[in-house]
């Protein structure tokens, strides 16, 4: 059974990779980093920190694959700077410490228009770690790129609130038609990210790299999901 390792696993999307994680036969443990105790699940093994500039240090041996759906806003970081430094420093460590511990597989959950070359400071920072990762040199690196999440979240977001209002009802009256294009739900994303990483530990996927687009994303996580 595959060992994992989890960062950002209380977020609206690492929750749920967590639950779709534990769900799996195919799994035997899933290290999960936090600033929180989490779930009582025989599969979790929390490595709980409330600095985590600590984590890449944590990070454990054996694990076969490491997913990152790590990230936070502006707002929360309290400017840019303060967001790159977990958005794109933190996820970066932590995909260097993962590297150099062995592990051979890596997904990052990134965002759709990602691109170093873009003009938009949060897009051109995704693209940036996205390069980043690859340059590790894993035996392979998965990068997923949503659009809009739909999902509970703790926080308020009012104009994202807003986009997912829009996005559900759009959903409900199409059977997902006139949403799945611009707008994933979180567990959808989460069992895509899920998939694809164990679809490389299994020896199912031969790409080095593989970029997941929203399309695929529809069609990982919910077509061919099977818990």
């Amino acid at each position: 059974m595959a060992t994992v390792a989890l960062v950002g696993s209380t977020g609206l999307v690492g929750s749920q990779i967590l639950t779709a994680l534990t769900t799996l036969n195919s799994v035997g443990s899933v290290h999960a980093f936090s600033r929180k105790g989490l779930g009582a699940d025989a599969k979790i093994q929390g490595i709980p920190s409330q600095d985590s500039s600590t984590w890449p240090t944590l990070y454990p041996s054996g694990v076969q694959l490491f997913i990152s759906a790590l990230g936070t806003t502006r707002a929360q970081a309290g400017g840019f700077e303060k967001q790159r430094k977990i958005d794109y420093d933190l996820n970066l460590e932590l995909a260097q410490a993962a590297k150099a511990a062995g592990t051979k597989s890596y997904v990052l959950v990134s965002s759709a228009g990602s691109s170093s070359s873009s003009s938009m400071g949060y897009a051109k920072m995704k693209g940036e770690l996205e390069d980043a990762v690859k340059a590790l040199n894993f035996d392979h690196t998965v990068i997923i790129r949503p659009g809009l999440l739909v999902g509970a979240r703790n926080d308020l977001r009012t104009a994202e609130f807003a986009l997912q209002k829009v996005a559900s009802f759009m959903g409900s009256i199409s059977g997902n038609k006139l949403k799945d294009f611009w707008a994933q739900d979180a567990e959808v994303v989460a069992r895509a990210a899920v998939k694809a990483g164990m679809d490389c530990v299994n020896g199912k996927q031969t790409e080095k790299v593989r970029v997941l687009t929203q399309a695929d994303i529809i069609r990982l996580g919910r077509a061919e999901w099977k818990a």
